[in-house]
């Protein structure tokens, strides 16, 4: 089971935003059965198998095992991932498009690229655990606080030149043998008042 699944299609988000279905995602962290379920969510076994076949239909779910029980088959299904985030892709028409706006200081291409790397590594997630192959991401996030708005924008100033001098560095023509493209975003914006404050946290990932 994966830890993260971006959906992708229109029928798996319309699924998934479904109560009921979202409970039984919920539930299926294990797999279950209809029966198993119906306690859980107190509904009829009938009505529960109904919505186990629509997102099994959408991929959501899958078939873990099948076994005997008296003259009925009892079917155990897990859920695709423990969590969900629906990618920009199945908005497509209307998805964020980083090109529209092209402000580093404006909120909405901020939001666009964040948009856009969702849907980007939804994919990339999915072709490696199709493959069986690791992906290799890294990522940091944290709070701090500026005294004035100069010192933010002394900061901002400090980190481009930064991250230039290291793009500048490290970048290899898009020829050169071996060599992948990769994307990179840095991101700054205050942090919502309901948000704790935390020191900030590096991670390399690798995920299946």
């Amino acid at each position: 089971m994966l830890s993260i699944h971006a959906i992708d299609n229109r029928g798996a988000a319309v699924a998934s935003l479904d109560p009921i279905k979202a409970r039984l995602l919920e539930e299926l962290a294990e797999p279950g059965s209809a029966s198993s379920l119906a306690s859980k969510v107190r509904l009829p076994r009938q009505k529960i198998n109904y919505h186990l076949r629509a997102l099994e239909a959408v991929g959501l779910v899958s078939l873990v095992e099948e076994r005997r029980r008296g003259n009925m088959t009892e079917r155990l299904v897990q859920a695709k991932a423990a969590s969900y985030v629906i990618s920009p892709t199945v908005l497509e028409p209307v998805a964020p498009d980083p090109d529209r706006f092209a402000d580093r200081f404006s909120a909405f291409w901020l939001l666009a690229l964040a948009s856009r790397m969702v849907g980007e590594l939804g994919r990339l997630i999915a072709g490696a655990a199709k493959a069986d192959r690791q992906l290799a991401t890294f990522g940091i996030d944290g709070d701090l606080s500026f005294r004035s708005a100069a010192d933010r924008a002394a900061f901002v100033e400090e980190l481009d030149t930064a991250v230039a001098r290291l793009v500048e560095t490290y970048t290899s023509p898009a020829d050169t043998p071996g060599g992948r493209r990769h994307r990179l975003i840095v991101a700054l914006h205050p942090t919502p008042n309901e948000s704790a404050s935390r020191p900030v946290s590096k991670e390399k990932h690798n995920e299946h």
